[in-house]
This record gives structure tokens, sequence and C-alpha cells, in this order.
């Protein structure tokens, strides 16, 4: 029997019913043929925690092929490093010999995997206390690291020496801060100390997976939590992918977003911490690409903070000039024909997560110019070209003259007009709006 059993009745009361079930059927058929095999880290420290389970990883003294012989339908997803994939049910998953690993030249994947028998030299290997708990269907829970320990302390602490698992996988740092921000626990002392002690490994680790593990503190649960370890920790000035803010940068960043949690939408969370590190929007996207963040993410990002600059600009008309509200009114739907309505709502989302402080610094009256603006975009009846009840090509005809820029022209003036409710959007009031603007030199 493993060192650290310990009786625990696994239920998997926050696994789906069927995942669980398939998971057991792998689990037995390994048993039956005479090996050992466990559910393993993830899910079981997910269940303990009352956290929804969304994979059940299995560890096993079969080998690979063995694995293989017993189960109709393998997948070879990561043979070389003891890992096949069983498909059961209609379920994935991922079973993995135990094993000890060694020489970690890249600081991210071993050199050397050795296949081993006890089930305890397997979890010795992994990261985090709360991740090297593994349990049978018999109800014991195997914990020799005092995993369950730090799952009730709320504490990440690393398995065996700090210093030496960050070396091993320099990834593990921003993993140690990640689990530190999306389950709230603290980080233990001797675990912090190796991680400062290690950081300046991060430059071994490449951008994409630097970014996989931002994208989860800052889209989790308590991202204002993991930006104020990232700050304090200094990481990522020492990775691969550009970081042109200071700690101190980062360190007011994560103070002036405390409304971050409360957007429901990742890339609006990404556009308030750019707005809060004082990033333009022209160099949003060449960061974000740095960062290997998608194309679509970058365009939405970059589009609400070209709002707000317009916004900006906006709050910047001298309070007595002609036209008031009015004029204020045209020229932020002028910012949403030119930006689009979802970016324009996002930024009204974002302002409304900002401090009071800062809008009112910027504005007293920001709130009600918000709200405003909101009812504005809500009542223009149309928004983009496509919506304008007449094209290009019936310009050029009805008013005879050739294509060029002046098209464009005109159906920016038109499309503006309508917006604003100066006349309808009917093929022929806008045509004979073409041909005053074409009189008056309206180009």
């Amino acid at each position: 029997m493993p060192s650290g059993g310990k009786e625990y009745r696994m239920e998997w009361t926050m696994a789906p019913a069927a995942m669980a079930a398939a998971a057991e059927k792998v689990i037995t058929g390994l048993i039956r043929s005479g090996h050992e095999a466990y559910w393993v880290g993830g899910c079981i420290r997910d269940e303990l925690l009352g956290r929804p389970v969304h994979d059940m990883d299995i560890t096993t003294s079969a080998h690979p092929d063995e694995v293989t012989a017993l189960f109709p339908r393998v997948i070879p997803t990561g043979i070389a490093h003891g890992t096949v994939t069983v498909l059961e049910d209609g379920q994935g998953f991922e079973v993995t010999t135990y094993r000890t690993e060694s020489g970690y030249a890249d600081h991210r994947r071993p050199e050397q995997v050795s296949f081993v028998t006890d089930v305890t030299e397997d979890l010795r290997r992994r990261d985090f206390t709360i991740n090297a708990i593994c349990c049978g269907p018999d109800g014991l829970l195997v914990d020799p690291f005092g995993g369950e320990r730090d799952l009730e302390l709320g504490r990440i602490r690393c398995v065996g020496d700090a210093r030496e698992r960050f070396e091993e996988d320099a990834l593990r740092m921003l993993r140690c801060l990640r689990f530190a921000a999306v389950l709230d626990f603290a980080i233990a002392k001797n675990t912090w100390r190796g991680l400062l002690r290690q950081r300046d490994l991060l430059a071994h680790i490449a951008a994409e997976r630097v970014r996989a593990e931002l994208e989860r503190i800052v889209e989790g649960p308590h991202p204002v939590r993991g930006l104020g370890l990232l700050s304090r920790s200094g990481l990522l000035p020492r990775g691969k992918a550009p970081f042109p803010w200071t700690g101190s940068t980062l360190a007011a960043a994560a103070a002036g977003v405390s409304g971050i949690g409360e957007l429901q939408s990742a890339h609006l969370r990404w556009a308030l911490l750019l707005h809060a590190l004082g990033t333009p929007a022209e160099e949003a996207d060449g960061l974000l690409r740095a960062w290997t963040f998608p194309g679509a993410t970058r365009s939405a990002v970059a589009g609400v903070l070209r709002v707000r600059e317009a916004w900006t600009a906006l709050l910047e008309v001298p309070p007595g000039e002609p036209g008031g509200t009015e004029a204020l009114r045209r020229r932020w739907i002028a910012a949403v024909l030119r930006h689009g309505t979802e970016a324009a709502a996002g930024w009204l989302t974002v302002l409304a997560a900002l401090p009071a402080a800062e809008r009112d610094a910027a504005a007293p009256d920001a709130p009600p110019l918000r709200v405003a603006a909101q009812s504005w975009t809500a009542e223009m009846p149309l928004s983009t070209l496509a919506q304008l009840a007449v094209s290009g090509g019936e310009l050029a005809q009805a008013l005879q003259r050739r294509p060029g820029p002046w098209v464009g022209a005109i159906l920016s003036g038109l499309l503006h007009a309508a917006a604003c409710g100066d006349i309808r959007n009917d093929n022929q009031s806008l045509l004979q709006e073409a041909k005053r603007m074409i009189e008056h030199e309206q180009l």
C-alpha cells in the first residue's frame, strides 16, 4: 500500500456522471488486469475543493503498450513520455505510466523519462502538493506530500524543494501565481522565495505558454489578486515577449482595475488592463501580437481603446461650444460609426468599471454622459454602410459622375446624417441629400 493513504469517500459530486462512470471503467479494467491505477491531479484537487471537474487523468503502473493492449480505442498522444488517451463511452482519458523525470535542459521539458513501479515516486515529480494527490476506486486517498492539508489551509506549496521544481520547469512559476489567483490561495514562504530566486528562468519559456497562463489569471475569478502577484513577483519583464511597463506601472495598474472582475468579456478585461497601463490604441495590437494573442482578440481590444481615445477627445470639447449636448451626440455617433457599435459599447462598459476617482478626475460629468452615450447609440437607426439604402453604384449613376474617392466621402456623410436622424434611410431621400451635398461641395 502506498504511503500517505487516507480513507476518503470519493463520490465525484463535481464531475459529470457520464465522465466519472467511464473513467471508473478504465481504472477497473487496469486493476482487473493486475495493474495499479488511480485518478490523479487536478480532478482530485477540484473535487476536494467543490469545484467543477472538467477532465479526469489517470496514473497507472501499466506501461503504454499494456494500456494499449487492454482497450480497443487508444490514441498515442504522448507515448514517449508514457501517456496515451483511452477512449471509453465517448469520453477521453489521459492514462500515464508512473514515471520519474530528469535532465530539464530547456527548463521546460524533461530529456529523460523512466518508468517506475511506485505511485509515490510518480507523485514526487509533480509541481505542487495540491496536484500530487491520487485516489483509487476503493476510496483510499494517496497524499504523501500533504496536499489535502494545503487545500484546507488555502496554500500553494511546491513538492520538495521549490528552487528545483522551478528550475526543472520555469513555467511552474506562472502556474504558481495562477493557482494562487484562481483559487484565492496564499503562496508558502519557501515556494515564494524559490520563485523569486529562479524568476530569470522565465526567459526560456515560449511567449504562447506565458500568454496562456496570463489568460487564466486575467480572465479568472480573482484577476486583481493575480495582477498583484504578477507585479510583486517581477516575472513578466523577464519573459521573451516585450514588456514596456515598469514594476511600479504594473502595480499602479493592478490598483486601478479593481472593477476588472465585474467584466464578463475577456477582451474587455484586457482592454481595461491596457487602459490602466496607459497603452495607446496604436501600440495595443503590436503588443498583443507579440504576446501571441489571436487576431480576433487583438482587433477587439484595439477597437475598444480607439473608442477610448475618441471619448477622451469628446470630453475635451469646451462646455460653451455651440450646440451643447447635440454637438456631443453627433461627435459620439461619428465615433460609433468609425469604430463600430461593439467597440463603442465595450468602451462604455469598461468606463463603468473604472474607479470612480479616475472617472471624476478625468471628467466630473462622465457618468451621466456615459448613460447618455448608451442612449444615443441605442437610438441610432443604422450603424454601417451595409445598412444604408443606397449603394456607391447608384450614387454614380444618379449623379452622372465617374466613380472615385468622392463616392466614399458622400456615403460616409449620408451614413452620419441618417444615423443622427437628419434624413430618412430610404433611397430617394439619400439620393436627394447626395445631390445637395455635391451642389454645396460638401465632400
